[in-house]
């Protein structure tokens, strides 16, 4: 779905969304590709910390669509509201996160922002601390996972609060 600007007052605003193709119906053996993907990466790594990664890379791509989904997913599992809200600022609530939960965030800002800076020695040596290698490998495969599937809600304009999976 795309949206249409009108503009008032200098200002642009946004009218509801047009359709955009359904990229599961679309490309589904490429969809279906991503869900394994996304069920490999997955498999070993703790489902709490799956979900806060999802959710701060979700937040960093403003992806409403994922966002969403996944604090909802959390919830489900039983994570606190408390820190469902300190995702967004974890580096200055970093008490309300394990030391393997604040290394994996890292991970996940700076691979969700390579464009910025690349991924620091820094923190893929905190990771690498914190993870042996098939989790490491697991943890990447998990945040080239969700900035996948942002940008594939980005690109097709998913709408928040559907949650068509």
């Amino acid at each position: 779905m795309t949206t249409t600007e009108i503009k008032t007052n200098n200002r642009a605003t946004t009218t509801a969304p047009t359709a955009r193709l359904n990229f599961a119906k679309t490309a589904p053996k490429v969809f279906r590709a991503v869900i394994g993907l996304d069920a490999a990466a997955r498999e070993g790594l703790d489902p709490t910390l799956v979900e806060l990664v999802q959710i701060r890379s979700s937040h960093l791509n403003n992806c409403a669509y994922c966002l969403h989904m996944h604090t909802t997913d959390a919830r489900k599992a039983g994570e606190s509201e408390e820190r469902l809200h300190m995702v967004a600022v974890w580096q200055e609530a970093t008490h309300f996160f394990t030391e393997k939960e604040q290394a994996a965030l890292a991970l996940t800002d700076a691979v969700t922002r390579v464009v910025d800076a690349g991924v620091p020695d820094a923190v893929y040596g905190r990771a690498a601390a914190h993870f042996d290698e098939e989790e490491l490998a697991r943890l990447l495969a998990l945040i080239l996972t969700i900035n996948t599937w942002n940008r594939i809600a980005l690109a097709t304009s998913k709408r928040a609060g559907t949650d068509e999976r």
